[in-house]
C-alpha cells in the first residue's frame, strides 16, 4: 500500500545491512546510537557532588524534629552527567513526536504547538488559585468561554469545570446523581454498568457507595436494551454508559436506553471519554445524557502521561444543573464574569435554576486545571465548529480504514456488524497454537512501534484495540498497517521468535508479572550487600 520514494525505497521496508543489531557485540553495550544508560546510582557517588553549597548557618531548626538522621544517599552528578544520563533516557522513550501511538481508548492525538505557546503565557501560566479575582478576570474569562463551548457541544444546560481527569469527573457525575435523588427523598443504591463500559466506570460507583451490577452485550458488541429494561427498577439509580463504547461501537440504542432509564425515574451517566469520535456530529444531550465528562487531555488535545495534570469537565442537563459543584463560573448582567461561590450560589441559582440551589459541595479546593482549559480553548478557536466536525470523520475514516486493511489477517470480532468508530478491535483467534496477544505486540516494539492497547475491553479474548486518531496521514497508516501485517502473519504461522520479542529494544522481555508483585522500589548498592 506504500508509496516509493525517489529512490525506490518504500516505507517501512527493511533496508538491506541495515540492521543495527545484526554485527558483533560492543565492549560499551552501546550499538552506535542505541546507547546503553545505567541507572543514576552507577554513574555518580554518594561522596561527591556536582555544586559547591556554602555551610549552613547555625540559624534555629524550624523543622520540628523531623530533620534528617542520617546521609540521604542520592549520587552526585556533574551538569554535563546529568543532562547526558536524561537525554540518553529520553531516546529510548516513545511519543506522538516520534510516531503513530495506536493506544486504543487512550486517544493518543498530536498535540499542536499552538496549545503549548498559550498555555505557556505569563497570564495563564503564572496564575495563582489564591490570587484575588479581580486579577484573574482574563483567566475566568478563559474557562467561562470554554465552558459555553462545552455546554454548547454537547447540548447539555450546564457544566463543572473543577474535576481534574476523567474518572475524577465520572465521581462528580455520580455524586450529582446522588444528590438529585437525595433531594427528592429517593434511596436508589444499584448503579447499571454495561459491559461495554470504561473499566473506572464501575469502580467510581462503587467508591460512591453504590451496588454495581453489569448489563451483558449483544453479540454486536452492543447494550442490550431488552436485558437493561428487564432490570430496571426502584433500586436503579441510573446506567454507566459509555458511548461510542470500548468496542469501538456507537450504542444505536442510546435515545431508547436513555428514555427506558428516565422512566424508571432513575439518570443517565454517559462516559465521555471516546467524545473525539462524535464530537460536532452528536450531542448526548439530544440523546437523553444527564451527565457526562470529557477527557480534555483526549478530545481536545492536551498531553498524556507523567501522570497528570488531565482536566475532566462534567457537562449536565437541566434536571441535574442545580446539583453541580462549586464553584463555577458566570456572566452576570455587569458583563463581567463571576466565580460563583457559596456566598453567591443561592442568589444566582434562583435567576438560572428557578430555586435554591443544591450543590452537593466541592470536587476540589480550586477552579481546576488551567494550563488544561488554555490548551483547548485555543485547540477548539483554532479549529472553529466545522474543523471540529472534521476531526471526528477523520478520526473514525482513519480507524475504519485501519480494520479493513487488516480483517483478512486479523479477526475483527465486531467487524461484520458494519463499521467501527474511533477504534479498530481485534482478537487472536486465528494465532498459532502457544503465541498471544503479548508475543505480537513484543514484536511491535521491534518494529518501531509502541504496542496499542492489549487484552482490553474484557469482552474479546486476546483483545488487540487501535486508534490511530485523526491526526495520522495515510501514509503514516499505511506503514503501521504494513507492520501489523507482518507480525500477524506470523503470528498466524508459528513463528517461535515472536516468544522471545523485542530483540532490538534497549531491554529485552521482562518478566512483569514478578516485576508487578515484587517490584524493586529502591536502590540496594551491590557492594554493601
Amino acid at each position: 500500500m506504500s508509496t516509493p520514494n525517489a529512490s525506490g525505497w518504500k516505507p517501512g521496508t527493511p533496508v538491506e545491512g541495515h540492521n543495527a543489531m545484526s554485527g558483533p557485540d560492543t565492549a560499551t553495550g552501546n550499538r552506535a546510537l542505541m546507547l546503553e544508560e545505567p541507572l543514576l546510582f552507577e554513574i555518580g557517588h554518594v561522596e561527591t557532588t556536582g555544586v559547591d553549597l556554602p555551610d549552613p548557618g547555625s540559624g534555629a531548626n524550624r523543622l520540628g524534629g523531623f530533620e534528617r538522621s542520617e546521609a540521604i544517599g542520592l549520587p552526585g552528578l556533574s551538569e554535563p552527567e546529568t543532562v547526558r544520563h536524561y537525554t540518553r533516557l529520553s531516546r529510548q522513550n516513545y511519543a506522538i513526536d516520534l510516531g503513530l501511538f495506536p493506544l486504543g481508548s487512550c486517544t493518543m492525538k498530536h498535540n499542536p504547538r499552538l496549545n503549548e505557546k498559550i498555555a505557556r503565557m505569563p497570564g495563564f501560566a503564572d496564575v495563582h488559585p489564591l490570587q484575588p479575582v479581580d486579577t484573574v478576570r482574563g483567566a475566568l474569562e478563559v474557562i467561562n468561554e470554554l465552558a459555553h463551548w462545552l455546554i454548547d457541544l454537547t447540548g447539555m444546560h450546564a457544566v463543572a469545570m473543577s474535576p481534574k481527569a476523567g474518572a475524577h469527573g465520572e465521581l462528580c457525575g455520580i455524586l450529582c446523581i446522588r444528590a438529585a435523588l437525595e433531594a427528592r427523598g429517593d434511596a436508589r443504591e444499584v448503579i447499571l454498568v454495561p459491559e461495554s463500559a470504561h473499566g473506572t466506570n464501575p469502580a467510581t460507583a462503587a467508591f460512591a457507595g453504590y451496588k454495581v451490577e453489569d448489563i451483558p452485550a449483544t453479540a454486536e458488541g452492543r447494550v442490550d436494551l431488552e436485558a437493561l429494561k428487564a432490570r430496571l427498577g426502584p433500586d436503579v439509580a441510573g446506567v454507566m454508559i459509555t458511548n461510542p463504547n470500548t468496542c469501538g461501537l456507537f450504542e444505536r440504542d442510546m435515545k431508547a436506553i436513555s428514555d427506558a432509564v428516565h422512566a424508571a425515574g432513575g439518570f443517565v451517566y454517559c462516559d465521555g471519554a471516546n467524545f473525539n469520535a462524535i464530537v460536532g456530529k452528536v450531542r448526548p444531550g439530544d440523546l437523553g445524557v444527564d451527565a457526562m465528562h470529557i477527557n480534555l487531555h483526549k478530545t481536545f488535545s492536551t498531553p498524556h502521561g507523567g501522570g497528570g495534570p488531565g482536566s475532566g469537565p462534567v457537562v449536565l442537563s437541566e434536571a441535574l444543573a442545580p446539583f453541580g459543584p462549586l464553584p463555577y463560573t458566570a456572566r452576570t448582567e455587569d458583563g463581567v464574569v463571576h466565580l460563583i461561590e457559596e456566598e453567591d450560589a443561592e442568589e444566582f441559582a434562583k435567576e438560572h435554576f428557578g430555586g435554591a440551589l443544591q450543590h452537593f459541595g466541592r470536587m476540589t479546593a480550586f477552579h481546576g486545571q488551567m494550563g488544561m482549559f488554555t490548551r483547548a480553548l485555543a485547540y477548539i478557536l483554532s479549529h472553529g465548529a466545522d474543523g471540529l466536525k472534521q476531526v471526528a470523520e477523520d478520526a473514525v475514516l482513519n480507524a475504519n480504514y485501519i480494520l479493513r486493511s487488516l480483517d483478512d489477517v486479523l479477526d475483527a470480532p465486531f467487524g461484520p456488524s458494519g463499521p467501527c468508530m474511533h477504534e479498530a478491535l481485534f482478537s487472536d483467534k486465528g494465532f498459532a497454537v502457544g503465541l498471544s496477544t503479548l508475543d505480537l505486540a513484543k514484536a511491535m516494539i521491534d518494529e518501531g512501534y509502541h504496542p496499542m492497547t492489549m487484552y482490553f475491553p474484557l469482552v474479546v479474548h486476546g483483545a488487540m484495540l487501535v486508534e490511530p486518531t485523526e491526526t495520522e496521514s495515510k501514509a503514516a497508516l499505511d506503514q503501521f498497517i504494513m507492520a501489523l501485517r507482518s507480525v500477524a502473519e506470523r503470528a498466524k504461522e508459528g513463528d517461535e521468535s515472536l516468544k522471545t520479542a523485542p530483540h532490538y529494544a534497549p531491554r529485552r522481555r521482562l518478566d512483569e508479572t514478578q516485576a508487578a508483585r515484587k517490584p524493586v522500589l529502591a536502590w540496594n548498592d551491590p557492594d554493601m550487600a
